[in-house]
């Protein structure tokens, strides 16, 4: 079945997407961002966002993840430093850390068009890792972006009512692999996981941004902006009565 041009998903595809790039960000404040700027988006006072950002060891669970999938115990854990938060996307156990370029879009879609949202995503992924001259591609029956049978991208994203998404991919550029060890990657149990420095491509965090921004643009065929400091709107404040 022949695939929806990625550039008309977007409910507002003339709109240009502003684009805010957080350093390290710790995993719970990011979730609380996305949450904010959601809303935000279903009431029209901000525009489609792209977060792009790092956060420190965490393993996160999807709405249908196998909590045994995370085979460190607490002690391993707290060892390494690795939170666990449970979220409210789709997928099983992911990991983020230091050295993973992570991307959460904020749109607002032509619909709750999931699937094709995903198969958009991982078209960002495969054109940004050619720009890195890695030949990545999908895999039949998997979600992510795959070097062989190692995923180099992960994807879990969330499309609530009115077609807004949260959530989003994570490509590992310089991910720490030895993390991917304390859990069943997606649930998956027959492949395995790669990076860029794995592959022999030093790159650092920021060329992979670049990439990546670059594909953005290219697949949502949107204009990209700067986001300012006024990345979350504030609410709007009620009116004084008039004595």
């Amino acid at each position: 079945m022949t695939q929806p041009d990625p550039r008309t998903l977007r409910a507002e595809p003339d709109t240009p997407v502003r684009v805010a790039r957080l350093g390290t960000l710790a995993y719970r404040g990011a979730w609380q961002l996305q949450q904010e700027l959601v809303e935000q988006r279903r009431d029209g006072r901000c525009p489609d966002t792209l977060l792009l950002l790092e956060h420190p060891r965490v393993y996160t669970l999807g709405r249908r993840a196998d909590r045994g999938n995370v085979r460190f115990d607490a002690a391993t854990l707290a060892e390494r430093g690795i939170e666990v938060v449970e979220v409210d996307r789709g997928g099983d156990v992911t990991y983020h850390g230091p050295g993973q370029l992570v991307g959460y879009p904020i749109l607002r879609l032509a619909g709750t068009l999931v699937v094709d949202y995903v198969r958009a995503l991982e078209e960002v992924l495969i054109r940004a890792l050619a720009t890195l001259q890695v030949a990545a591609q999908r895999s039949p029956g998997y979600t992510g972006v795959w070097v062989g049978d190692q995923k180099i991208a992960a994807i879990g994203v969330r499309v609530s009512a009115g077609g807004l998404t949260s959530h989003g991919f994570a490509l590992n550029v310089r991910t720490d692999l030895d993390d991917f060890a304390g859990i069943v990657p997606c649930g998956i149990t027959d492949r395995g996981v790669c990076s860029l420095a794995s592959l022999g491509v030093d790159v650092e965090v920021a060329r992979a941004e670049q990439a990546v921004e670059q594909a953005f643009a290219e697949v949502f065929g949107a204009t990209l902006e700067e986001a300012g400091p006024d990345l979350v709107a504030p609410a709007p404040t009620a009116s004084k009565a008039t004595p």
